[in-house]
Parts: C-alpha cells; sequence; structure tokens
C-alpha cells in the first residue's frame, strides 16, 4: 500500500558505506527485546526508540542514525494509488479488506491517510503484536469474520509471508505495484487496474 521503508534502509546504508543488509541484521538479531520490536509493538516511544536503536546498530559494528532512518521513511511511506485503487475495486466486489501494519505510535508511519479505504485497520503498535507473529494474522481474521485459509496476504518482507502461508493464507510478495496486483488478478479472477 505504502512506498517500502525497505528502499529508504538500503539507500542510506550504500550512502553511509554501510554492508548492504546490516539494519535488517541488527533488527533481526535484537528480536523481540531489540528497539524495532519494542517501537512497532508501541513499548517505547520514539525518541526513545532513536537513543536504542542507535545504540544497538553502534554495538553491531556500524554508527546509524534511527532519527534520520525514520525522517526519510516519512518521505517515502504514501498511498499508492494504483493500490488504494483496487482496494476500492475489491470491497465494490463485496469483499472485505484489511490493512495489517506494523507501525508504530506518532507521526511518519503513512498508514494516517490508509485508514479510511479498509474494513478492518490492525496496527502492531496499539495490538501489541507484530508481524511475523502469527497472532496478530489471526487477530486479524478475526476481525474481518474470516479463517486464514480464506484470506490473501500481501506483504514485501518473506519472514512475513512465510507465517502467513503456513496459517493457509494465500500469499503475494509484493516487488512493485504492477506484479503484486497482476497476482492478485489471477487469485480473485478479477480485474483490479484501470
Amino acid at each position: 500500500m505504502l512506498g517500502s521503508p525497505l528502499h529508504v534502509i538500503a539507500e542510506l546504508e550504500r550512502e553511509q558505506g554501510i554492508p548492504a543488509g546490516f539494519v535488517n541484521r541488527v533488527v533481526v538479531s535484537t528480536g523481540a527485546a531489540g528497539a524495532w520490536s519494542r517501537l512497532e509493538r508501541g513499548e517505547i516511544s520514539i525518541d526513545d526508540f532513536y537513543r536504542d536503536f542507535d545504540r544497538e546498530c553502534l554495538a553491531a559494528g556500524h554508527a546509524f542514525s534511527g532519527q534520520r532512518l525514520m525522517q526519510r521513511i516519512a518521505l517515502v511511506v504514501q498511498p499508492r494509488p494504483a493500490m488504494l485503487g483496487a482496494v476500492r475495486r475489491i470491497r465494490e466486489r463485496g469483499l472485505r479488506a484489511a490493512a495489517l501494519t506494523n507501525n508504530w505510535s506518532g507521526e511518519g508511519d503513512g498508514t494516517g491517510a490508509l485508514r479510511p479505504h479498509f474494513d478492518v485497520f490492525v496496527e502492531s503498535s496499539v495490538v501489541g503484536l507484530r508481524k511475523p507473529d502469527p497472532r496478530i494474522y489471526e487477530h486479524a481474521c478475526r476481525c474481518l469474520g474470516i479463517e486464514p485459509r480464506e484470506s490473501v496476504f500481501l506483504d514485501d518482507i518473506g519472514s512475513n509471508l512465510k507465517t502467513a502461508r503456513a496459517l493457509g493464507m494465500t500469499t503475494i510478495k509484493v516487488d512493485t505495484p504492477e506484479q503484486a496486483l497482476a497476482e492478485l488478478e489471477t487469485v480473485l479472477g478479477f480485474p483490479l487496474r484501470e
């Protein structure tokens, strides 16, 4: 639905001469106790995130600014018109649509403009769970009144898709909006693009 923060992270790593994938390795290696995970579960403020994430990066071998990262992410996490149009067409067909997002409280996560487009809006920072925890997918399905096997889940992160598939969801990896919508059209059996 939104521009991917993954591209911003990669760009900042290149600009700073940091090895590709460094930020992702910090997020994964710090796990549930890490600053990124705690921020997305709504357990810490953005200011605490900046302090803790910067420390984690430094401990992993490179100085990296969480504040600079979030400022850059805020510039790209804008709604993609093609995806909004697809959600509108899905709902016009009588199907329900949910957003399931890992986000943080406050400004800059990009989700504010999306809420009116969905029947259900599940935010990690509100429910205290984050993808790929299976409980957040199950929560979203309960809110929609469906079983996981009755859903299609789109995401740009492989580990998030892996959990969804394990629950029985049909999954689509989003590389580009065009590719993802073409795959979703095949699954749903009706056009989603103009």
